[in-house]
């Protein structure tokens, strides 16, 4: 029957219980126990043979002559309700009539097993709590168009156990990662959503309005800036965890909003941001029940050792034969990425451009975790240099079966060379660069007040949570992925 017939025919339905004298969506539910704490103390409520209430969803309907049986759901569990006819009286009929899978129901009744041991609540009455208008997809897992299931998220939860699990355990992750900052004498901080400069990372922002001030204004990219501005006014270890917004392309591991946690610690380096990660991930593993080695699509990863360190010019040397870095022009550069399939645009710097090099090539076969450090200068605007005349900067990423899970580096608190690195990136956008980091007086301006020296980093908890549970898309982690409107 065409979807249409069949939500008519709900409507329908739906009148009969309004002429009946029901209310199909009333505000009050009698319900004092969820079905799981039902089921928990089953034996006792059975026994007492007193009237308990039953509230769900139904997501099967069983007709058996003169009875039927349901299954109920809430967020909890399921339970089985048993309707029969000698019981019900008329509103027996009225249930066979207006009652569908789909519906949320209230049930009445008394505790008892079926033959077959089957907990279950024999109705002696029933009230629906809200009339489904649509039917449930009868085999939602495996629809070969997948973004329906993205697009009616609500659904795909609701029929597929695995999807729900999913989410479940993402928020424990999520927990799990603001008690690591916590324990570790972290301030969780909140900063701006709306920023009058885009800033705190290479990225093309998300532009708006605001009216009143007659100002624009763009989504945060990163709330970096933000927060070492706390480090001038006095914080020692602060964290947030939120949304940011990238104006970017959409991939495996690509959504234009995106969950990170971003943290700074006054007087580390990034070689105390690195122990402070290994700890993390130690912690993280521990706290959520999984082993030290996991195993992401179809291969082993190995977090029970320390992490070792290569510097990403010998990346490019060992999988993209780039012998030496540094005699390279940008020029020959851009000859060796077109033959390795790499696309390159005319306002690239040598550093991006190497950088997608690495992505491409180098990346993918870094299966075990490892903290890939010294990253080129002209794309780390934010980081100390290496050394005074170094064009690396002490940057590292900790990349974990071929994704980046922690982007972190020693922080740049001088305000002149911070001046002078701004300046070169608005050369770059001169040139339509529109990743570059635009200039941020205010944050210089801060700067010039004392910022002490610190280390900062931040993990996509995405691609986290991709990782630590064997997803390949981070639209199956995010759970309403930005998608083209049908």
């Amino acid at each position: 029957m065409p979807l249409e017939d069949i939500r008519n025919e709900r409507i329908k339905k739906l009148n009969r219980l309004h002429e009946a004298g029901f209310d199909s969506y009333p505000a009050q539910t009698a319900r004092k126990q969820t079905i799981a704490e039902l089921l928990k103390n089953f034996l006792k409520l059975a026994r007492a043979k007193k009237n308990l209430v039953a509230a769900g969803r139904i997501i099967a309907k069983r007709e058996h002559g003169g009875s039927v049986f349901l299954d109920l759901r809430d967020e909890s569990g399921k339970i089985q309700a048993f309707f029969k006819k000698d019981t019900l009286g008329k509103s027996y009929q009225l249930f066979l009539d207006a009652v569908d899978i789909g519906d949320f129901l209230e049930v009445s009744g008394k505790l008892f097993k079926t033959k077959r041991g089957e907990p279950t609540i024999e109705a002696s009455k029933w009230r629906m709590l809200a009339k489904s208008l649509r039917p449930l997809p009868e085999k939602w897992h495996g629809l070969q168009d997948v973004e329906e299931r993205f697009r009616r998220r609500y659904l795909d939860i609701l029929m597929n156990e695995e999807v729900r699990g999913r989410f479940i355990f993402r928020s424990r992750i999520i927990k799990t990662v603001r008690e690591f900052f916590d324990r570790e004498g972290f301030l969780e901080a909140e900063t701006p959503i709306l920023h009058p400069i885009p800033g705190g990372a290479l990225a093309r922002p998300f532009k708006t309005r605001h009216n009143a001030l007659d100002i624009d204004l763009y989504l945060r990219i990163a709330p970096e800036l933000y927060l070492k501005e706390l480090l001038v006014g006095g914080f020692e270890k602060i964290y947030e965890l939120g949304r940011s917004f990238r104006n970017e392309g959409i991939d495996v591991t690509h959504n234009p909003e995106f969950t990170m946690v971003e943290w700074y610690a006054a007087y580390w380096d990034e070689n105390k941001m690195m122990s402070c990660v290994e700890r993390a991930v130690s912690f993280f593993l521990k706290k959520l029940g999984l082993k030290n080695q996991i195993i992401f699509d179809g291969k082993t990863i190995n977090f029970s050792k320390k992490f070792p360190r290569i510097k990403f010019t010998d990346l490019l040397k060992q999988y993209a034969l780039i012998a030496d870095y540094e005699k390279e022009t940008r020029d020959t550069l851009v000859t060796k990425a077109h033959k390795l399939g790499v696309e390159v645009g005319p306002h690239e710097p040598k550093g991006k451009i190497a950088d997608e090099i690495y992505k491409k090539i180098c990346r993918p076969r870094l299966i075990d975790p490892v903290f890939v450090i010294h990253h080129p200068v002209d794309i780390s605007p934010l980081a100390k240099k290496t050394a005074v005349d170094s064009s690396t900067v002490r940057r590292f990423q900790l990349i974990a079966g071929g994704l980046e899970i922690v982007n972190a580096f020693s922080e740049l608190n001088d305000p002149l060379d911070q001046a002078k690195r701004f300046e070169e990136q608005e050369k770059i956008r001169q040139k339509g660069g529109f990743e570059s980091h635009p200039p941020d007086k205010d944050f210089v301006e801060a700067l010039e007040y004392g910022m002490p020296p610190a280390a900062g980093a931040a993990i996509g908890i995405d691609r986290l949570v991709m990782l630590l549970t064997d997803t390949h898309n981070i639209k199956e982690v995010v759970l309403f992925p930005t998608m083209r409107p049908k």
